[in-house]
């Protein structure tokens, strides 16, 4: 496309801040935003994707719009639908507007939609034009594209250690290396997502919940991936499995020692690796996942490179001791070249806390 101006970028990046407003509201549906301008370049509306099965973006922003659509702009994150899903084809809403010019961001990789919107707008007369502001707009869409690309959610690693790297004391103490204040934003987290993910030991060691407290706008499944299927008889999560689904993982051999938490109401699955586990959330079509530990399952998932975003609250304490645990388990690079790198770092304060986000850029269109 052309050279953008000004005032392009200046739209759509409101357009893509507007589209953030969907986020844990929207999901396994994609977070779209959009801006109409009229035929003068003025403001004419605005409109975002609210809820999953609701209007997308393009309607809401052209029915704030209204009259003053025909002859102007439209400013759209993501490629406009083209096909009859829970709602009828943006495209016709565009063509019934009247509007002149559509600006998109990026195309959308669904089957149904790829490209046709695109080419059902420029058959119309509609001049379109592709990839404005659009390395802004991917990390936006990474946990969309990489479910419909890979069949797999998007992995969001958390926890919490010392400033030496340690996420308990070498007697196992770990409450609460963290401060009230990082505790709130992982509850915020937790609001945003499909599923919580949780090794055994984590179960046995803390007794969480995993609940987001306040509620967010989705409640996530609460998931243990408890190979050995030895999970304690009394616990938080399956006394609370009326308030969020709880799923179980457990190598195949070891599906019988469950029978007490099947009978409680939680979902009992087989695996044998954690690809198992990665896979059948991504056929429930859960985009994000968060793991809150422990080293064992964190290790796994590095192994498997598996890791998209990894949130790491830095506490100003140190612990000490070589058989205290760090956050990643497993076997871990043999060499510096292996190691898993992150390209795109944001550093923000939390009480006492430093929070380090680390998220990486993948080829998944």
């Amino acid at each position: 496309m052309a050279s953008p101006s000004d005032i392009d970028l200046l739209w759509m990046h409101r357009a893509l801040e507007l589209a953030g407003r969907g986020r844990g509201s929207v999901e396994p549906n994609p977070m779209v935003g959009a801006v109409v301008l009229d035929a003068t370049d003025e403001f004419a509306g605005e409109g975002w994707h609210e809820r999953y099965g609701g209007p997308h973006a393009e309607v809401h922003a052209l029915n704030a719009a209204g009259d003053q659509a025909r002859g102007g702009t439209l400013y759209v994150t993501l490629e406009p639908c083209c096909h009859h899903g829970k709602t009828p084809p943006c495209t016709e809403a565009i063509l019934r507007s009247g509007i002149r010019r559509a600006v998109v961001s990026l195309g959308d990789p669904f089957p149904a939609v790829s490209g046709g919107g695109i080419s059902q707008l420029q058959q119309a007369g509609l001049q379109v034009e592709l990839g404005l502001a659009d390395s802004e707009a991917k990390p936006l869409y990474g946990p969309y594209f990489k479910l419909l690309s890979t069949g797999k959610p998007w992995v969001i690693a958390k926890w919490a250690m010392s400033l030496d790297g340690k996420i308990a004391t070498r007697t196992g103490d770990s409450q609460w290396i963290s401060s009230e204040e990082s505790r709130r934003v992982v509850h915020e987290l937790r609001g945003r997502v499909d599923a919580v993910l949780v090794g055994r030991g984590t179960v046995l060691a803390d007794d969480p919940m995993l609940t987001a407290r306040p509620p967010g706008p989705r409640i996530a499944a609460r998931v243990v991936v408890a190979g050995s299927g030895e999970l304690p008889e009394a616990c938080k999560l399956r006394s609370t499995i009326d308030e969020a689904p709880v799923l179980v993982f457990a190598k195949p051999e070891h599906l019988g020692k469950l029978e007490g938490w099947k009978a409680d109401g939680a979902e009992v699955l087989p695996m044998e690796t954690i690809e198992d586990v990665l896979v059948e959330l991504g056929r429930r079509r859960f985009t994000n996942v968060l793991v809150e530990g422990g080293a064992g399952l964190l290790g796994s998932l590095f192994e498997a490179d598996a890791i998209d975003v990894a949130n790491a609250f830095i506490a100003p304490i140190m612990i000490g001791g070589s058989q205290a645990p760090s956050p990643v388990g497993g076997r871990g690079a043999e060499f510096l070249h292996r190691a898993m790198a992150f390209d795109s770092v944001c550093v923000e304060r939390h009480g006492r806390d430093t929070l380090i986000r680390a998220s990486r850029t993948r080829t998944t269109e």
